[in-house]
């Protein structure tokens, strides 16, 4: 396995590959992986000739107030987890070798980021876009694997990459949980052990509100009063957001005769954490 944080070097490795009739997959990653990150990684080597591996704490897809900084990371247990996991090369460039000047160029998705994470976090998917575009620009993946813990972020580079012609195909992995439940999260290293106790309490709320909708549930309001009460039992935990959304269009739904997306973002203590499920019904 190679590392290297060299734009011209990946693109080079990526670009003789390819004209040796070898597939190439991406994995986009901000590191600190967990098991979450190795099962994407895991996919792409069943699926692929090769798998490239990208590790960048992107800072345009961080707010002034957020946690860009203090970002966990650690390139060491990276570099060993991807080699474990079958990577052949990781791309881990420095902030300055992927922005060199003020970043002028950006990408953006209109109405899809307008809502849920989009809605409280201005300008996140703006940088979402942008780098996911250069490391499309760089590697030239035939394909690219995405976490649907993102779902907000996974529909908004499924139609970026139709919009501008990519011809990447974008493979969507399901969500790794711990055994209680809980979706594996970078940002869950921030939590006490107090604080990680409670955190269960989110997908405890998505399995009751997916139990609701498998009972005939079909008014998004009712099952969404019941999410807020059963996390507002939580001490520990406030709310964000708790929305019902058409799952492509990511618009409010008025009834669940759609497939529909139920996401939440929740701060447990002072750590953002997100969860979602898609209901597609009978």
């Amino acid at each position: 396995m190679e590392i290297s944080g060299k734009i011209k070097e990946v693109r080079e490795i990526s670009s003789n590959w390819k004209k040796q009739g070898l597939s190439v997959a991406l994995v986009p990653t901000m590191g600190y992986l967990h098991a979450g990150h190795i099962s994407l990684i895991e996919k792409a080597r069943k699926e692929n000739d090769k798998v490239i591996v990208s590790i960048f704490v992107n800072p345009i897809q961080f707010g002034p107030n957020e946690d860009y900084e203090k970002y966990p990371r650690d390139m060491d247990h990276d570099a060993e987890a991807c080699k474990n996991a079958g990577a052949d090369l990781i791309f881990a460039p420095e902030p300055n070798e992927m922005y060199p000047s003020a970043n002028l160029a950006h990408v953006n998705i209109d109405q899809l980021g307008d809502g849920l994470c989009g809605a409280r976090r201005p300008g996140h998917f703006s940088g979402v876009c942008t780098v996911i575009t250069k490391l499309f620009n760089i590697v030239s993946p035939d394909r690219a694997y995405f976490g649907q813990k993102d779902a907000q972020q996974l529909a908004i580079i499924k139609k970026m990459t139709g919009d501008l012609n990519f011809t990447t195909e974008i493979v969507p992995c399901r969500i790794v949980r711990e055994a209680d439940g809980l979706a594996m999260s970078s940002r869950n290293m921030y939590l006490s052990p107090e604080e990680r106790s409670a955190a269960v309490i989110l997908s405890k709320s998505l399995a009751m509100a997916k139990q609701m909708m498998e009972d005939k549930e079909s008014d998004p309001e009712r099952i969404k009063e019941a999410v807020i009460n059963k996390i507002e039992s939580e001490p520990l935990a406030r709310i964000d957001y708790v929305e019902i959304v058409d799952a492509e269009t990511l618009k409010q739904t008025e009834h669940i005769n759609t497939p529909v997306l139920t996401a939440i973002a929740v701060y447990i203590g002072r750590t953002r954490l997100i969860d979602n499920f898609t209901f597609k019904g009978e």
